[in-house]
């Protein structure tokens, strides 16, 4: 009897858990109380030009499927808005931006307004439709 309870348990915290990682998955945030809000990238941090009005920059790995679906969005909302860039870095490649950016996982998208200061971030693959909200904050 006690071992149901025990596995009871574990499987409605593990159901808690994926529920709550859905709903938060690639949603973009803005940025504010745990110090990435002052937080500015250059060209120098990302080894490529930053976008005029904007950039999107995602961390991705080798073996992340949800980063390759990440990338095509990004591609298409970058070629969409004029002014707007999207870098890719591979997370172990740049070992000391992740550490200091404080990147969890893969992917991971930044939106960085035109001086390069952090004004959205997503964990996760995020919607289309966010990336261009996320942009219209970005920009204005």
């Amino acid at each position: 009897m006690e071992g149901a309870l025990v596995a009871a348990a574990v499987l409605v915290a593990a159901t808690a858990f994926g529920l709550i990682r859905r709903r938060r998955d690639g949603v973009l945030r803005a940025r504010g109380g745990d110090g990435d809000v002052s937080e500015t990238l250059g060209s120098g941090d990302l080894g490529a030009e930053l976008g005029e009005k904007a950039t999107l920059v995602q961390f991705s790995s080798a073996f992340c499927a949800p980063c390759r679906a990440t990338r095509r969005v990004l591609d298409e909302v970058a070629t969409m808005l004029d002014g707007v860039a999207h870098v890719e870095l591979d997370a172990e490649d740049h070992l000391d931006l992740v550490r200091r950016l404080n990147v969890l996982r893969t992917p991971t998208v930044l939106v960085l307004d035109g001086a390069g200061r952090i004004v959205r971030r997503a964990a996760g693959q995020p919607r289309r439709a966010d990336v261009i909200a996320a942009l219209g904050t970005a920009i204005t």
